[in-house]
């Protein structure tokens, strides 16, 4: 008994000893994270850093102005046979009038229809282009000069588009003349003067200058699919429109709603191509002038207070319809 109880003091010290010694190796092992911790907060700032030139841009160019647009949308501001009127508070009264006017709603008709006649075949055939060449059993040859010549048109300035279709479908133009040589028109057909037809040329132009840009984008979200997917389909016998119906498409949809909001904002913004090719008029019958001609015409006049209201009228459908359209892709996706 004596023995067992002199043996316990020596084991109590022994272990008082090593629970010291895990202490003191402790201690500096939590100073060492301690500094890696602040030298990783250390780190982490220099991203913030790099974000200041983005956030000064942005606020210069971007948030300034879109507050400056919203502030003179409240005031009567205009010149008048080269005297200023205004600025003076109107309150909503700039937005009352444009939308007893009815004017806007004729030139947000105008502005989606055009839209809409160039984005569906652009998006159709661009999936057609973007499935061929990002199928590997197609094998097809020369694929880097195709998708070269592909993109291209969109590297050409609207104006130079304009100006080109401008001396193609004028009345003594080069297509005038073969549809009359070849005697499918008696006398020269007036695009330019008829409500569809120039709506058709200003649609065609804006499919052939975008729909490089999308096939890019939908072929690298193609890419991106796992081709193990692809063959286990085939391996289960699906045919080639079954794997792009119920597997490439529900795959792209991330994509396809991304080049859906992006070509539905420069739809709305639409201006150059409508401008150059009539002329600013928006002939025939203002069937062809967009929502940015309709605005462009209140900053031709300095009226500032007309120009902003527009503004923000544009940038709320813009955003009601994304809103609608990112609805309407979260509820297929259930």
């Amino acid at each position: 008994m004596s023995d067992q109880n002199n043996g316990k003091p020596a084991e109590q010290a022994q272990a008082s000893a090593l629970m010291q010694g895990k202490s003191g190796a402790s201690a500096p092992d939590g100073k060492a994270a301690a500094r890696k911790n602040k030298k990783a907060v250390s780190y982490n700032r220099w991203g913030y850093y790099f974000l200041i030139p983005f956030i000064v841009v942005y606020l210069i160019f971007s948030f300034i102005p879109l507050c400056t647009t919203i502030y003179n949308s409240f005031f009567i501001n205009y010149l008048a046979r080269m005297k200023q009127v205004g600025p003076t508070f109107d309150g909503l009264g700039r937005y009352v009038k444009l939308l007893q006017d009815g004017d806007i709603f004729v030139y947000l008709k105008n502005t989606m229809i055009m839209w809409i006649m160039g984005f569906v075949p652009q998006i159709l055939l661009s999936l057609l282009l973007g499935a061929w060449f990002s199928d590997p059993q197609l094998r097809l040859k020369f694929q880097n000069f195709f998708k070269t010549v592909i993109y291209l048109p969109n590297l050409i300035m609207a104006a130079a588009f304009g100006m080109l279709f401008f001396a193609l479908f004028a009345d003594s133009g080069p297509i005038n003349s073969i549809l009359v040589s070849l005697g499918i028109f008696k006398e020269p057909f007036k695009f330019l003067a008829n409500v569809w037809s120039a709506r058709w040329l200003i649609a065609f132009m804006n499919f052939l200058m975008w729909f490089g840009n999308t096939t890019i984008l939908l072929m690298a979200g193609m890419l991106g699919i796992d081709p193990s997917l692809f063959e286990a389909a085939q391996v289960d016998g699906a045919t080639s429109s079954q794997i792009f119906r119920m597997i490439t498409l529900p795959l792209l949809r991330p994509i396809l709603l991304y080049v859906v909001i992006t070509s539905l904002i420069g739809g709305l913004q639409m201006f150059d191509v409508p401008q150059i090719l009539t002329n600013g008029s928006g002939a025939p019958m203002n069937s062809t002038k967009t929502l940015v001609m309709f605005l462009n015409e209140y900053l031709k006049n300095k009226n500032y207070g007309m120009a902003g209201a527009v503004s923000v009228l544009m940038f709320i459908v813009t955003a009601i319809l994304s809103i609608i359209i990112f609805r309407i892709n979260s509820r297929t996706n259930k």
